[in-house]
């Protein structure tokens, strides 16, 4: 008779392979004599094995099928005990069925799972000391003997089957626990694959309905809230923030929320660990927080928190383009893992898409509001300017502006300073745009305030030098034409602070240009400026423009120019003043169309008429 103690390999081992007369001998019949000490007990069991079988394989879950196979165990060896063994994820053994052949079974014995945590080969012989109260149960019914026979799925180690019986069971049951090991493997292997099903169908559903509510909203603070909430609960982090990404600006930025007001907080590039995720592009995880170098304690001490873990990865879009950061701290059971990372990838595009539309959304807000803002700096500018030019005896005057944007800082005005005196202002403020608006603004006001109270040209101009020089600092300026206008004796003094030339056509077809003055306004202090003076003649034409006139190109970057404004003006002096703007405009237009140079435009033109009221 062969010893109490016998060894066998696993699958392929001593044991020999499975043969088909071995699984008939399992199912159907013994192949050929078999010891009495491990015989199955009963008669007719081989008639009965077919449809024990077939309840196995019609287990529909791992529990059930474990629950038949233990009771199979028993019925086939006559044993006292029979359990299943698994590896959990930890990687030890834990009990996951057990029945015994009368009474409940008994508590597992600890020393089993860790005396065959990782055995590879099945065992056969007595039972050694165990544990309590395991101990006490095997006593108490005599179970003196044990067979284990390791499981192996997918060419690993996944747990072992268990035998225990008060008779010695012989080395020859091998060959049957080796089928009913190969059994439970391949139902183990089913199981997995159904639960990476199961998980596969659970992460689309879960993707689909986060794409619902990630869709829900296109207010960026809301969504970056429902962002965070989102991935919290699904990943179970205590807390965390979302970043999105500025690749101009090479910069990470959020927005917080303090009472109705909304608050941008920035980052660069590198700095804290959603910094380096951004300036890297690679997720990172990390167990231990303090000892990492991207990590910024500040935090922890601003809000008397504990940092314990924390994963942050980037938030891509379809194109691979990172657009944000996700950063989650401290996962309330056990530490971040690679199933966490899949998770967020798979909602990864759809984050990117809901922060791209949302972005886009605010984007779009604030271009409305700054357009309505605009608009109304639009509206302000023109009623700080005349209505339409005054209507003077003896005079034609016709005026033309034209911003570039929607606010620009091209002024012209027409100011009485008495009766039969009119001041003629034409100036361009450096630059373009609201900076230029508001300096022109400024001008208006400043000089309308100073014609009040003033009425020498030079005091004027220099006091409005200096107290621009003291609004900007120097840095912003501004060209300035002042044309102090007798109507009545058809004469005008005029001082010209480094403005375009004025041009005056006379009717004899002579063109002069009016450039007495000085240097442009709000550079220098203790400017000295000179006075012109001209006496105006019926026929004359006098035109006053600002540089988006001259100094308009063509294709070749050929600037407009006095001389071809002047031309142009000579071949239709019989048109009226409004005509002759509108021929100017057109011509410059035409002029400049392939050209690229882009600024306000002012255009004025002052005819001097034949006839005069007679009573002047």
């Amino acid at each position: 008779m062969q010893s109490d103690c016998a060894t066998g390999r696993g699958v392929g081992g001593k044991a020999g392979p499975v043969t088909e007369d071995k699984a008939k001998a399992v199912g159907v019949g013994a192949p050929g004599a078999v010891s009495e000490s491990c015989a199955p007990e009963g008669k007719g069991l081989s008639e009965k094995a077919p449809s024990a079988l077939r309840s196995l394989a019609e287990a529909a879950d791992l529990s059930l099928f474990a629950a038949k196979l233990t009771r199979l165990l028993l019925e086939r060896f006559g044993a006292d005990l029979a359990e299943i063994w698994l590896l959990n994820p930890q990687g030890a053994l834990s009990r996951q069925g057990a029945q015994a052949r009368s009474g409940e079974p008994p508590p597992p014995d600890p020393l089993l799972g860790s005396r065959y945590h990782h055995t590879t080969e099945a065992v056969v012989g007595p039972l050694e000391a165990t544990g309590q109260p395991f101990a006490a149960w095997s006593l108490a019914n005599h179970v003196e003997h044990l067979l284990v026979h390791p499981v192996t799925a997918d060419g690993r180690a996944a747990g072992v089957l268990a035998v225990y019986s008060s008779r010695p069971i012989a080395a020859d049951a091998l060959s049957w626990t080796q089928l009913y090991a190969s059994l439970l493997a391949i139902k183990l292997e089913d199981a997995r694959l159904l639960g990476e099903s199961r998980t596969t169908i659970a992460q689309l559903q879960l993707v689909l309905e986060a794409s619902q509510v990630l869709n829900s909203t296109l207010d960026l603070a809301e969504l970056l809230d429902l962002i965070l909430k989102l991935a919290c609960t699904e990943i179970n982090a205590e807390r965390g923030s979302v970043f999105l990404v500025d690749a101009d600006k090479r910069e990470i930025w959020t927005i917080l929320a303090h009472g109705l007001e909304q608050q941008e907080i920035r980052l660069a590039f590198g700095q804290g660990v959603a910094g380096h995720v951004a300036e890297t592009g690679r997720t990172l995880t990390v167990e231990d927080a303090y000892s990492c170098p991207f990590f910024d304690r500040s935090f922890d001490e601003r809000f008397n928190y504990r940092t314990r873990s924390l994963l942050c990865t980037p938030i891509r879009n379809r194109t691979g383009e990172t657009v944000g950061i996700l950063q989650l701290l401290n996962k309330r059971e056990g530490s971040f893992t690679s199933k966490d990372e899949e998770l967020l990838n798979a909602l990864s595009i759809h984050m990117a898409l809901a922060l791209e539309n949302a972005r886009l959304h605010r984007e779009l807000l604030g271009k409305q509001r700054l357009e309505r803002d605009l608009q109304l700096a639009r509206t302000i500018q023109r009623s700080l300017l005349p209505e339409s030019p005054p209507t003077i005896p003896g005079y034609d005057i016709a005026v033309l502006n034209e911003p570039c944007f929607e606010v620009g800082g091209d002024y012209y005005d027409f100011l009485s300073m008495g009766t039969d005196t009119l001041l003629v202002v034409v100036a361009d403020v450096e630059g373009k745009g609201v900076s230029s608006a508001m300096i022109m603004s400024n001008l208006q006001a400043t000089l309308r305030a100073l014609v009040t109270h003033l009425h020498s040209l030079e005091v004027i101009t220099l006091s409005l030098n200096e107290m621009i020089l003291e609004d900007t600092h120097s840095e912003k300026f501004l060209s300035i034409f002042l044309g102090l206008m007798d109507t009545r004796r058809r004469s005008m003094h005029y001082i010209n602070a480094g403005h375009i030339p004025p041009i005056l056509v006379r009717a004899d077809g002579s063109v002069l240009t009016l450039t007495e003055g000085g240097m442009v306004i709000g550079l220098f202090s203790a400017v000295e400026y000179r006075r012109g003076a001209e006496k105006l003649l019926p026929g004359d034409i006098m035109l006053f423009c600002t540089d988006g006139i001259i100094e308009a190109c063509n294709a070749e970057q050929e600037e407009f120019g006095t001389e071809r404004l002047a031309d142009l003006v000579q071949a239709n002096r019989r048109l009226s003043a409004q005509e002759l703007v509108q021929r100017i405009a057109q011509a410059v237009t035409d002029y400049s169309r392939a050209g690229s140079h882009i600024d306000d435009k002012v255009l004025m033109v002052v005819k001097i008429l034949e006839d005069l009221d007679p009573k002047m």
